[in-house]
């Protein structure tokens, strides 16, 4: 299912209209503006849709002295504050007045700071609403050639504000009140008519991601995956669609919505959006199905706005070569030719380290001469130094190299061991010498070869069976999943009341058809095949039918990282 067009919003897509918002703007005094300083009086004025709809004002005995140039810019006096009520009786009464309101203040991080700090200090909950600081939203609104500054009296004057403010609370408040208004003005003439829209003036969306908020209207609120595409000028000069970033969501609404509004903070998204024409959207029955979707298409696309890896199937592999005296090589794709592969490897350092592990282990060759066994070579270094069973001068028959290659055989298919067993005399030698870091980087070598040998048979185990029926129960009903050769061949979800086998046959009707692939690799990209493995892997994951084996050897992973860590 897809979408793309524009559809009627609903007011949920609105949001709240700035109208039917209550504003509780808050002003105080303290005696200092540091957090050891405390509360020395609290003004607010309630207002909806233009009207007030109540005041509130105390004055607050703030525990502490008040510095004389304090008490000469605000007026209040120790005297006055004297009899006045403790924060501890003011707080209940002013988080009742502000209960449900949106928090206004000038320079709002300093009244809202107080007031938290306040709550936290006296076992007063902090109520987390929604603020809006007038400061903040005039240096979105107004121009320099307007107002000098944004101090409050400065906007109070600019917006012929009823009140003058004069530092005490309740008169900050009203004249905050005034310039308020005169914003919310402002800002509706850009088009700013939603308590959304105000958040995102404050927090400097650009006006041309905000322009675009029309393309997350008709957005399915459903899970699956969203493409933001753009109709982009091609070699040909003609315009072509090219998909700019794929991601994907539990609710494709609220996600494609958060990209046009302050929720979506990485700069690269910001030129995105602004270079995107449209949003397309494929909803999906079930996560998984939503996560290979997302693979394929980024594969399919190599979007320039997805940070990972734009080539999944680039991946490495170690092959044992099929020769008189087989040897180890790195290659990118599995031929069929019988030969062993191992892997696959993310990156070409990984490959040699798991290669210098089972050097270490087994004196195989390691030149890349296609030698005879008839005819001998000169050898190389490595021969003399041990390292090496010197096939090339005919210092073992081919019969005697196969046993060794047999090994090295037993040790990528089943049990990997060997190579523990191998390494642990030299790992001893480095402890002992206090060569530590050697030693390091041998074990992180070893415990490498081990996921390295863990990810093989995982991923292999997959490829090789033919097909694979599994679900697994969630709130949403039963998630059924057919897997074939390691490939999502078909996802179904079987709601309540429905019969999760006959769904699960259904979608075995439909399945895609996938042949065998070549060696152990899966017939999907690995990022699918291991997202798959991770699922069935689930606890409640059952299994309805399976043709072939889904296992792997218990020599490998973490039984032989337990040998590791013993052998150091």
């Amino acid at each position: 299912m897809t979408s793309a067009a524009v559809l009627q919003p609903s007011f949920d897509d609105l949001g709240l209209p700035l109208a039917q918002v209550t504003f509780c703007v808050v002003d105080l005094e303290t005696t200092g503006s540091t957090a050891e300083d405390a509360i020395t009086e609290v003004g607010a004025v309630k207002v909806r849709g233009g009207q007030v709809l109540g005041e509130f004002q105390t004055l607050v005995n703030p525990n502490m002295h008040i510095p004389a140039l304090v008490a000469v810019l605000t007026g209040i006096t120790p005297s006055m504050v004297a009899g006045a009520p403790k924060v501890t009786e003011v707080l209940p009464s002013f988080l009742e007045f502000s209960a449900g309101c949106v928090l206004v203040a000038h320079n709002a991080g300093f009244d809202t700071g107080f007031l938290r700090r306040a709550c936290e200090a006296h076992g007063y909950p902090w109520p987390q609403p929604v603020v809006v600081d007038t400061v903040a939203l005039a240096r979105q609104v107004l121009l320099r050639d307007e107002v000098p500054n944004v101090k409050l009296g400065t906007l109070a004057a600019h917006f012929h504000a009823a009140t003058t403010p004069n530092h005490r609370a309740l008169s900050d408040a009203r004249a905050t009140v005034d310039v308020l208004h005169g914003l919310l003005e402002r800002v509706g003439n850009l088009g700013c008519r939603t308590l959304e829209d105000l958040q995102e003036f404050t927090r400097r969306v650009s006006p041309q991601r905000r322009a675009k908020r029309g393309m997350a209207q008709g957005v399915p609120r459903a899970p699956g995956i969203y493409q933001f595409v753009a109709d982009l000028e091609g070699p040909d000069g003609r315009p072509r669609r090219q998909v700019l970033y794929v991601g994907k969501s539990r609710n494709l609404h609220r996600r494609v919505a958060s990209y046009f509004t302050a929720a979506e903070t990485r700069p690269r998204m910001d030129e995105m959006v602004r270079i995107a024409t449209s949003v397309e959207t494929t909803v999906c029955r079930t996560p998984l199905e939503a996560d290979v979707l997302e693979l394929r298409l980024i594969a399919a696309h190599s979007p320039r706005y997805n940070r990972r890896s734009k080539f999944p199937e680039r991946q490495l592999w170690l092959k044992l070569t099929r020769e008189p005296f087989p040897r180890l090589s790195i290659v990118r794709t599995i031929a069929s030719d019988d030969a062993l592969y191992f892997g696959p490897f993310r990156r070409r350092a990984a490959a040699e380290q798991a290669m210098l592990v089972l050097y270490d282990t087994f004196p195989i060759r390691q030149c890349t001469t296609r030698l005879s066994p008839r005819r001998p070579t000169s050898a190389c270094a490595l021969a003399g130094m041990g390292r090496c069973c010197a096939p090339c001068e005919l210092a073992v028959t081919p019969a005697e190299y196969a046993e060794l290659t047999e090994r090295v055989r037993r040790c990528l298919t089943l049990d990997v061991g060997p190579v523990v067993r191998g390494v642990e005399p030299k790992l001893r030698r480095l402890v002992s010498a206090q060569r530590y870091e050697d030693a390091a980087v041998l074990t992180e070598r070893l415990e490498g070869f081990s996921r390295a040998a863990l990810r093989h048979h995982r991923l292999a185990s997959l490829a090789a069976c033919p097909q694979i029926v599994a679900a697994c129960r969630t709130e949403a009903g039963w998630e059924i999943h057919v897997v074939r050769h390691g490939r999502l061949a078909a996802a179904a979800l079987a709601r309540p009341g429905e019969v999760p086998q006959q769904v699960a046959r259904d979608a075995v009707t439909v399945a895609e058809w996938v042949p065998a692939p070549p060696g152990p690799a899966p017939a999907a990209i690995i990022e699918e095949t291991e997202r798959i493995a991770d699922w069935l892997e689930r606890p409640g994951v059952r299994l309805i039918e399976i043709e072939g084996d889904w296992s792997w050897p218990v020599r490998i992973g973490p039984a032989a990282s337990a040998q590791i860590r013993i052998g150091a």
